[in-house]
């Protein structure tokens, strides 16, 4: 497991312990307490199924949080799984036996080919397209038992298309909106996947990440995001930005959800080797339930980066809590390393003068019209047929409001070049020189970082992270804690 995960779950457990209620009840449901209902006869997948149908029927219209639901596909699957338990009579199940999940909107999922589900990152101009089979990550939520019930909503493009898109909003779905201050950012771009776990619409979803995208969201909806470690799931099968960069995570109430779900996501995939061939050396034998430990943070260094993340007034909610979550920390033995700062942090954030959208523009080019290859149908079939759709489609695609700068950038560059081969240098460089240096130094086992501060941080090297609910702003909005790492996939499959 990758190590700043393992040392932070210990920290988590008694709070995603503490959710699970005593007997079944669908607000706050988590795996467990599903499961349990399950075993004790209270409930059955296909009652699951049809809780969750009911309460996205009742929400979804003023959150905006799901874009397509597989109703007769999700049904038929939950009653394979109640077949299964009753047959089975006890005997072991798949970790995810009968559990519904969303899947973000840039995610195939082709089903049997009957309750096959559109795969269009937010954009009107996938609608009607099939996938020829399931992404990686679904073939292997399927394996595990889970029922996929729809898709999530996200920021069109995966928050690509240009920047004057808001957070959360595609043509597809609408403006996804925070179920906690309506009138607070969702975040982006898997904001659909986010709002969905915290209005208990689903107890899994599932998110993907190129620079924040698990993370943000996942803060400000006070739900737990996971971004694996560029190479440990697969991105085949998913409509990507960056290679590099790219990486498909769970996001669920709790921690312990959070975990399994992983488990059952990560590994090889032949249809994503390159990425994924080191993934198995980075799976712990007996999984990462294990390291759910409440005692395992004793003696791990836990570094703090206090410049150009910690902005908050004294005394502030933020300022309290943090300090609190610090105290605590201590109190569970580890040792907090305080006042750190990354020197070349304005440059990492400025995703110019990184390189980093100079890679990120070549790359989708790359990316989307080799998914678009794959379709078993589809109405367009590359970058620049999506660009003349949302220019015959101005209306439905708000171009006057939001244009398509990104994407016309993109369909500009020609591969990965000299200069994309001087960011991807530039970018190495700032992860030998950053985050990778200054827990090399401290002999850090995870840095922590307020909200998702430090996403480019750990977006330019493929690291790790995982962002917690650490509490509420004075006027409502939820915030996190996020710990991360640094993780050697990356320079291995690059």
């Amino acid at each position: 497991m990758p190590p700043p995960l393992r040392h932070l779950l210990p920290l988590l457990l008694a709070a995603a312990a503490a959710s699970t209620a005593v007997a079944f009840v669908l607000e706050e449901a988590t795996v467990e307490s599903i499961h349990r209902a399950f075993a004790g006869g209270e409930l059955t997948s296909r009652g699951l199924v049809e809780l969750y149908l009911r309460r996205i029927a009742s929400l979804d219209p003023a959150l905006h949080a799901v874009v397509e639901i597989d109703a007769d596909g999700a049904l038929a699957a939950a009653d394979r799984a109640d077949a299964a338990r009753l047959d089975l009579d006890g005997a072991a199940l798949p970790p995810l036996h009968g559990i519904p999940v969303l899947i973000k909107d840039n995610i195939a999922a082709a089903g049997d080919g009957s309750g096959r589900l559109n795969a269009t990152a937010g954009s009107l101009a996938l609608v009607g397209s099939r996938p020829a089979r399931d992404a990686g990550v679904v073939e292997r939520l399927r394996r595990a038992g889970a029922v996929v019930l729809g898709t999530a909503s996200l920021s069109e493009w995966c928050n690509f298309r240009g920047p004057r898109i808001p957070a959360g909003w595609s043509p597809r779905a609408g403006q996804g909106i925070n179920p906690y201050v309506p009138s607070a950012t969702p975040c982006a771009s898997s904001s659909g996947s986010a709002i969905a776990a915290a209005a208990n619409m689903v107890a899994v979803t599932i998110g993907t990440e190129t620079d924040g995208s698990i993370m943000c969201p996942s803060s400000f909806n006070s739900v737990v995001g996971i971004k694996p470690t560029v190479g440990l799931t697969s991105r085949a099968g998913v409509i990507i930005i960056s290679p590099r960069m790219d990486t498909i995570g769970p996001i669920c109430r709790t921690v312990s959800d959070a975990v399994h779900v992983l488990e059952a996501m990560v590994g090889y995939d032949a249809r994503d080797a390159e990425a994924t061939r080191m993934a198995s050396r980075y799976i712990p034998k007996g999984g990462y339930g294990q390291f759910l430990n409440i005692d395992d943070l004793r003696g791990k260094r836990v570094g703090i980066l206090r410049k150009d993340f910690f902005r908050f007034a004294p005394g502030s909610i933020q300022e309290k809590v943090f300090r609190d979550h610090f105290d605590t920390m201590r109190k569970m033995g580890a040792i907090l390393v305080d006042n750190l700062e990354i020197p070349s942090m304005k440059i990492i954030n400025d995703a110019v003068q990184s390189g980093e959208r100079a890679l990120m523009l070549a790359e989708f080019k790359l990316s989307l019209n080799s998914y678009l290859s794959e379709l078993a149908t589809s109405p367009v079939r590359s970058l620049s047929d999506i660009i003349d759709f949302n220019n015959k489609n101005p209306v439905e695609e708000r171009m006057a409001e939001f244009g398509q700068s990104y994407l016309l950038q993109s369909e500009e560059t020609n591969g990965i070049g000299p200069a994309e081969e001087r960011a991807i240098a530039k970018l190495n460089k700032l992860c030998e020189e950053g985050l990778e240096k200054i827990m090399r130094a401290n002999q850090l086992d995870v840095i922590v970082a307020p909200g998702a501060s430090a996403h480019s941080l750990l977006a330019i090297g493929g690291y790790p992270a995982i962002t917690v609910p650490a509490g509420y702003a004075s006027n409502g909005v939820p915030f996190a804690i996020c710990f991360g790492g640094v993780e050697r996939i990356r320079a291995d499959a690059y």
